[in-house]
């Protein structure tokens, strides 16, 4: 498989889920770049807004292993990571995995537990294993978490440890469809006379991981690994910004630009394909002052104001 490949798949991919979600075609090439970059989503968006049934459908698009864990403020950690139980036939404890071991794992609402529930995750977000009575237990590839999380506004919600938040390769919002959109949705629903939808399996996990080992074979010019790091050091010295993107900012930022390159049939990254994501891989990396932040400064804008002011290389093909 090359990049020309993986290409194509994902424009299938794109298109099947396409038949279920109406409109936000860039909303789901950015889904797609997180999954071939192998990093966590999270959705961060109001109810009603597809954000569960987008995760169901590129789970049946990419053949992989999916399981759901609705998040409630009585969900315990031992219901994510599962625990050992007695058998009394045999006399012993038995591991019983919980819905963590899967392939691609949906935690809906993820922000309506406490703390203590949400950092259960924290592990298997970070180093593709749980630990579970001391004993270590690693993730099956391709593992990834795609969490969706009402505003914090809403009552009855906690919001995430900033330590959690940064797990997350890239935050995303799906957003109101227009109001053609809307009819359409209204259209395909009469159509299939079931709420029920039906997405095909365009590949399967093992070629989700092949399309991944490519992403990884994307060349990376110098200068782009540069204009990166320049973006990121921006971050932490903006006169707004209490806290900026960590390294791991960085890194999101790369991956996301070789997945995004690759998606467009390129085996090398230009300095479009970090801008195209920078606000999704950054912004929920930054902690606001409390005063920009009483004002309402979004740190999406922040990230827009970067952009604009670090130089662009002008290198940008593989030699």
């Amino acid at each position: 498989m090359d990049v020309k490949d993986v290409s194509n798949t994902c424009k299938n991919i794109i298109d099947e889920v396409g038949q279920t979600i109406v409109g936000k075609r860039t909303v789901m090439h950015k889904t797609l770049i997180g999954f071939l970059a192998n990093g966590n989503l999270l959705f961060e968006d109001f109810p009603g807004l597809a954000k569960t049934m987008m995760a169901n459908c590129f789970a049946d698009a990419l053949g992989c292993d999916f399981k759901r864990i609705q998040f409630t403020p009585d969900l315990l950690p031992a219901d994510i990571t599962g625990s050992f139980v007695y058998d009394r036939n045999t006399g012993d404890f038995k591991m019983r995995k919980g819905p963590i071991f899967t392939n691609i794992l949906l935690a809906d609402e993820i922000n309506r537990a406490p703390p203590k529930t949400q950092a259960a995750l924290l592990e298997a977000m970070q180093e593709r294993q749980t630990t579970i009575e001391g004993e270590t237990h690693h993730m099956k590839p391709p593992f990834i978490v795609m969490a969706t999380q009402n505003p914090i506004e809403y009552e009855g919600t906690y919001p995430l440890p900033e330590a959690q938040v940064d797990r997350f390769l890239m935050r995303l919002e799906v957003g109101y469809p227009s109001k053609k959109e809307e009819v359409e949705i209204l259209l395909r629903r009469k159509e299939r006379r079931t709420d029920e939808v039906f997405t095909n399996k365009v590949i399967d996990a093992p070629g989700l991981i092949e399309m991944q080992e490519v992403v990884e074979n994307v060349h990376l010019d110098d200068d782009i690994k540069k204009y990166i790091v320049n973006i990121v050091h921006l971050t932490r010295e903006h006169g707004q910004v209490e806290v900026g993107s960590s390294p791991r900012g960085s890194l999101a930022l790369m991956k996301l630009g070789m997945a995004n390159a690759a998606i467009r049939g390129r085996d090398y990254v230009v300095p479009d394909d970090v801008k195209f994501i920078a606000k999704e891989a950054l912004a929920h990396r930054l902690v606001l002052k409390p005063g920009p932040a009483i004002k309402g400064v979004k740190t999406e804008g922040i990230i827009s104001e970067i952009l604009k002011e670090v130089p662009v290389p002008k290198v940008s093909r593989k030699k």
